[in-house]
């Protein structure tokens, strides 16, 4: 759980973990994902590499070691790196919280347990342990601000999203609305008198109409590419 509030501190996504052999912590990793701005440093696989280090460094069998070894970590490991975990014949996973986006080990998919022919051997998962903990972890972490996001970024969508909004609940409709002026029109035009709408004051001018029909000609041209545009942009 320390490893977790390192990388809550740090920025990162609060994931921290332990591998036990013997009694003994072989390696442990918290994610550094924006530290190293790799996607692949998860918690696990920071662990494993310590663990990988210290089988070269002591010359100990690797096989051996893994697969004596126990893995305790706050949030139920990624389809990656319970792929890692598998292929290094790792025996048991002890975790805390469910990972309902991304779980390797039942949550999403099952790569714990599922019949994979030579991708190591299947592995316990043991759920729960101190659970609350973890998840409050990442509340907050989700409810603070991202120190690595780019604030022009996140100011230039929330402007082009309440400009789509606008777009959609004032522009969009007056597409259909303007169309009613049209057909008077040309036929005021054609019997030589002008067309104003009884409902608009009479002290408008009287080539208000006129306009309005000529910016809904542009509207309606441009209106596909720009609705086009706009939801190609808010969903980026």
């Amino acid at each position: 759980m320390l490893q977790a509030k390192d990388a809550l501190e740090n920025g990162e996504v609060p994931v921290g973990c332990l591998m036990v052999f013997n009694d003994e912590v072989v390696g442990k990793g918290r994610n550094e994902v924006n530290e190293t701005k790799n996607a692949t440093r998860h918690a696990e696989m920071v662990a494993l590499d310590q663990l990988l280090d210290r089988c070269r460094r002591h010359d100990l069998d690797v096989s051996a070691v893994c697969e004596r070894t126990a893995l305790y970590v706050t949030v139920e490991p990624c389809i990656m790196c319970a792929a890692a975990l598998r292929l290094l014949n790792i025996p048991v996973v002890v975790y805390g919280c469910r990972n309902e986006r991304f779980g390797g080990c039942g949550s999403v998919l099952d790569v714990s347990s599922a019949l994979l022919p030579e991708t190591g051997s299947t592995f316990k998962c043991v759920s729960g342990h101190r659970a609350d903990e973890a998840v409050e972890m990442l509340k907050t972490f989700y409810k603070q601000e991202n120190p690595n996001g780019d604030r022009r970024k996140e100011r230039y969508l929330n402007f082009h999203t309440m400009f789509l909004s606008f777009y959609l609940q004032c522009l969009f409709p007056v597409l259909h609305f303007l169309p009613s002026f049209s057909q008077p029109l040309k036929e005021g035009r054609q019997e030589g008198r002008s067309f104003l709408p009884s409902f608009l004051p009479s002290f408008l001018p009287s080539f208000l109409p006129s306009f309005f029909i000529h910016v809904y000609h542009i509207i309606a041209l441009f209106h596909p590419f720009c609705i086009t545009f706009l939801i190609f942009l808010h969903f980026q």
